[in-house]
């Protein structure tokens, strides 16, 4: 295969090779466009617009369009694109990934294929992991496209519906993937078009695009409305699960029969580290059968208790406190295993959280009911262009490919990569490895050298950090426990002879700069001049804004950042003699993609760096993957513990190792697709047929269509024997009454003599009836006005789609927990899944449909009854009104004649009643004027079969939005904090005053 390589070259170079001539052609327009002043410059956008319009692609602008984004960038950045960027953004366009290097400016890089596609209108959507970075590189960015004649939104946690739809009519916005997505199916539960945000999927570039498009691929998008079950039965199965006995295996055998060995160990259930399941044994089953007081686990009807007892015993037995999840404030938080980070507002999907927050004793949350769903792979596939952006995208290419249709081009370094990747050493126990990390630290301390440790749990952080505190070595901890320090803790772990020990360093989102970021520097000196946390994040903000406070803090920012930039600099001449960041991975990641963003971090932008990995064959990596092949090896070499080797053979098993791995998850992700695709499918249908109720368009004929399909299914139904004595008359009667057929057409239509019924044909019934619910429907729509039928038909289809629609997408998560069981029976649970859950959902088409022609035969009538009623009451009011005019006449003629009588006598004529009883009647004329109108539209008014409560997905990551306000304005300090928090004011951005 290297062979091949080197004789052909491999597919990047020779995609390279393509794209260097269109480089070419944009750095010689670079002159060109140097000459043109900042209007002219402008002006080119439009006439981009116009070559657009008048048939030219984007393919045929692309190196006009990207030199004057090059050169604006310049003008207003302060940045002009180097060649290696261009190239990357040449790869944006064309819908592909491009792998750039950390530090290789991929933010600058998105710039060029955002102008040049925002050009055609369609909208450009660029997508960030966290609201921090969308806001970022909207200010910072959007200076370059609105200096350029676009416009520019940004979609975040908390905006508006009216702001999130301002955000996508622009040219170019940016938003997180979970946003995006739940937006997506906020849309297509609105009721009225106008409800609508997004307006179509054109182009998105994803920005981390393998933790988006992969790591996050493993949990589908949730939007949740309150649910009815209760939480009982989580604290009983897991009261339960605490008395039961576990044993864990590396890996199970499924053909070997263990159960009696079980029974006499007293095991009740096994854990498969490498499979990561938990599984009841006979025993077992035997005791939750006892405890439950239920005859059989496996019949359906005891469905409930196989599936909490099951999440019970895989949250006891496969869930790892500090590792898999943090208990924080009563609260269970997912932590991300490719990340590190805290993933607030995230739950496990099945009950699983449930069961762990009873585990772990805090408030367990009752279960929501699913009101719509979408997998990550199912939203972007919608894209008519998808393009991406990572450092580390080349061992995940078979995914992006067979997934996504995109394939990766690994770009190369603006400057050469100087970072040394120093072999892997192994060590016989964890002990030893930890004692030689611990002396390797310390040297390269001592020199002067900033060193990064890298971990994969909290736990071994904590055991690391512990042993250096033991040797007086000072360092910095960042775990999912020190979250909220993150972005400072790793701006500083460049400084000269700093030790900073990390959790994990995939997608922190903050450059490691030789010396010290001056920018953190800066803002950690705002702080103690008592500048208000508010300020200091708007110093360093891109935002327009005339507000005094926030300019002033701007400018102090920028002289404090000038100034530490200087030290910086020189300190980062020193750390380069030292040899610069050295990484030291303490384990190898269950993805190579995860150990190469950790390396990554060093030696950015052409930086000397080195990089190591220390391992053990007690890592859990090893001990699951590789455990039997790497003690044999150890065992043979007689290596002392704390000696490290390198060995080709050990190297392979460890990546053989991860590699096994990496197929593992590709297909449990491929098989949460293969599951949402026959979701998918479904849900265009459903999403299309709301579509054109939100359109407005006619119905008519559709509805006219499910009028012949109900009735046809009706008798297909009951008269569906070929022997006309268990024709099921009765029930068809009992089906159509009401409805459809009252008593006299009951005995037209399904009464018959003993000739009429044995000369009777099906088609023939059925013809007949079908032809009577054609007339019936005509008939209807006379009674009413024809918009107001027509709207009636929108209303009650939208109704009827939504309320099945929801039930539905509950019925298939049940499906789909129970159908795995199937392969037991060497049945492919998918094919299962997609063949029962098509007839499930042909038989939810079919309750929609007939649901929707009874309302339709009924409602219309309705109306016009009521209308009637109405109009009944408004001529008698109107008739009592004209006696009352009537008699206030006769009153009025007999004040004026009593003005010339006795005052007495006018008294008399005053406690007649008929004024104020006409005044009455004009009232009740108005009002039944308006009962009139509002009969029709308490029918044809829409609302949402269920109000979302809640999404399985946060992008707040947890921390305070700030809000800034004026040194004028002041905060109470027992007042709730302007952040957003939920917290009081002294105990959050006031804590500190």
């Amino acid at each position: 295969m290297s062979f091949l390589k080197s004789f052909f070259g491999n597919y990047s170079k020779r995609e390279l090779k393509r794209i260097n001539p269109i480089v070419d052609k944009i750095l010689s327009l670079e002159d060109t466009y140097k000459k043109m002043t900042d209007a002219e410059l402008r002006e080119q956008s439009d006439k981009f617009r116009e070559r657009l319009k008048n048939g030219e692609t984007t393919d045929d602008i692309l190196p006009e369009a990207f030199a004057v984004c090059r050169e604006a960038g310049d003008r207003v950045l302060g940045m002009r694109h180097f060649p290696v960027q261009l190239i990357g953004g040449i790869v944006l366009h064309q819908g592909r990934i491009s792998e750039m290097k950390t530090g290789e400016g991929k933010t600058l890089v998105a710039t060029l294929p955002a102008y040049l596609n925002g050009l055609t209108g369609e909208g450009v959507h660029i997508v960030t992991v966290n609201d921090y970075l969308a806001r970022r590189d909207s200010e910072w960015m959007g200076k370059l496209y609105r200096f350029l004649g676009l416009t520019v939104g940004l979609i975040t946690h908390d905006a508006s519906n009216d702001e999130r739809r301002r955000a996508y009519a622009a040219d170019i916005t940016y938003g997180t993937n979970n946003e995006l997505g739940f937006d997506y199916l906020r849309d297509n539960m609105v009721v009225y078009k106008n409800q609508k945000v997004q307006r179509g999927h054109a182009f998105a570039i994803v920005d981390e695009v393998d933790s988006i498009l992969i790591d996050e691929a493993r949990t589908p998008l949730i939007i949740s409305g309150p649910g009815d079950k209760s939480t009982d039965m989580y604290e009983r199965a897991d009261k339960l699960a605490k008395k039961l006995t576990s044993k864990k295996f590396v890996e199970i055998d499924n053909k070997e029969d263990n159960d009696e060995l079980y029974k006499q160990e007293g095991i009740d259930y096994i854990v498969d580290e490498k499979a990561k399941t938990a599984t009841l044994t006979p025993l077992g089953v035997k005791k939750v059968e006892e405890y439950f007081g239920i005859e059989n686990l496996t019949d359906p009807e005891n469905v409930v208790y196989q599936h909490h007892i099951n999440q019970a015993i895989k949250a006891h037995g496969i869930m790892r406190k500090d590792i898999d999840y943090v208990v924080k404030d009563g609260e269970v938080i997912i932590v991300d295993e490719s990340t590190g980070r805290l993933m607030y507002g995230r739950r496990y999907n099945e009950g699983l959280h449930q069961a762990i927050e009873a585990k772990e004793g805090v408030k367990v949350e009752r279960e929501s009911k699913t009101l719509a769903t979408v997998t990550f792979q199912n939203y972007f596939r919608m894209y008519k262009k998808l393009s991406g952006m990572t450092g580390t995208a080349m061992t995940e290419e078979t995914e992006f490919q067979e997934i996504y249709k995109l394939d990766v081009v690994e770009i190369p370094t603006n400057k050469p990569i100087q970072r040394v990747d120093l072999p892997d050493a192994i060590f016989k126990t964890e002990q030893g490895k930890f004692e030689t990390l611990i002396e390797d630290i310390m040297e390269a301390h001592k020199n002067g050298q900033p060193v990064l440790v890298g971990t994969i749990s909290i736990e071994k952080s904590e055991v690391l950090s512990a042993l250096l505190k033991k040797k007086g070595i000072k360092h910095n901890v960042l775990n999912a426990k020190y979250h909220e320090k993150e972005a400072e803790i790793i701006a500083q772990a460049g400084k000269l002879g700093a030790v900073t020990i990390a959790t994990n360093m995939a997608g922190r989102g903050t450059d490691i700069i030789l010396g010290g970021n001056a920018e953190y520097l800066a803002k950690s000196e705002m702080r103690k001049m008592k500048i208000p946390e508010e300020l200091i994040v708007e110093a360093t903000g891109f935002a327009e804004t005339d507000n005094e406070d926030i300019n002033k803090a701007r400018e102090t920012f920028r002289a404090l950042e000038a100034k530490y930039k200087k030290e910086t600099d020189a300190e980062a001449e020193k750390v380069r003699e030292a040899g610069g960041l050295f990484i030291m991975g303490t384990a190898r990641h269950e993805s190579r993609r995860i150990d190469n963003q950790l390396r990554g971090r060093a030696g950015r932008q052409g930086d000397k760096g080195a990089s190591r990995f220390y391992l053990s064959a007690d890592d859990e990596l090893l001990r699951i993957f590789a455990g039997d092949r790497l003690t044999k090896i150890m065992e043979t070499m007689k290596v002392p513990d704390n000696e490290p080797i390198e060995n080709k053979l050990l190297t392979n098993a460890i990546q053989g190792a991860q590699e096994k791995v990496e197929s593992r998850n590709f297909a449990i992700r491929k098989n949460v697709l293969q599951f949402d695709d026959v979701m998918n499918r479904q849900r265009e249908i459903i999403y299309g047929q709301r579509d054109q109720v939100l359109d407005g368009e006619n119905l008519r004929e559709t509805i006219l269509k499910m009028v012949t399909d109900v009735i046809t299914s009706a008798v297909n139904l009951y008269l569906s024997s070929e022997d006309k004595e268990h024709w099921n008359l009765d029930g068809l009667r009992e089906h159509l009454r009401g409805w459809f057929l009252d008593e006299d057409k009951e005995k037209e239509f399904l009464e018959f003599s003993d000739e009429e019924f044995e000369s009777l044909e099906k088609d023939y019934l059925r013809n007949q009836l079908v032809e009577y619910g054609q007339k019936l429907y005509e008939e209807n729509e006379t009674l009413i006005p024809e918009e107001t039928m027509r709207e009636i038909e929108r209303v009650y289809l939208l109704k009827n789609v939504d309320r099945y629609w929801m039930d539905h997408i509950d019925a298939m998560e049940e499906l789909k927990r129970g159908i795995r069981l199937r392969a037991y029976g060497q049945h492919d649970p998918v094919v299962e899944y997609r063949m029962e859950g098509f007839d499930m959902f042909d038989e939810m088409i079919a309750s929609i449909r007939e649901d929707t022609v009874k309302m339709l035969l009924v409602i219309p009538r309705k109306i016009h009854e009521k209308t009637e009623e109405q109009k009944k009451l408004r001529e008698l009011a109107l008739k009592r009104a004209a006696e009352g005019r009537a008699r206030a006449a006769a009153y009025a003629q007999a004040a004026a004649m009593a003005a010339k009588a006795e005052s007495d006598e006018l008294s008399a004529v005053n406690e007649d009643d008929s004024e104020p009883m006409s005044a009455d009647l004009e009232v009740e004329v108005e009002t039944t004027d308006k009962d009139v109108q509002n009969i029709a539209e308490k029918y044809t008014h829409r609302e949402q079969v269920a109000e979302p409560t809640m999404t399985n997905a946060d992008d707040s990551d947890g921390r305070s939005k700030t809000v800034v306000k004026s040194a004028k304005q002041r905060i109470g300090r027992n007042d709730p904090c302007p952040c957003g928090s939920g917290k009081k004011y002294k105990k959050c951005c006031g804590k500190d005053e």
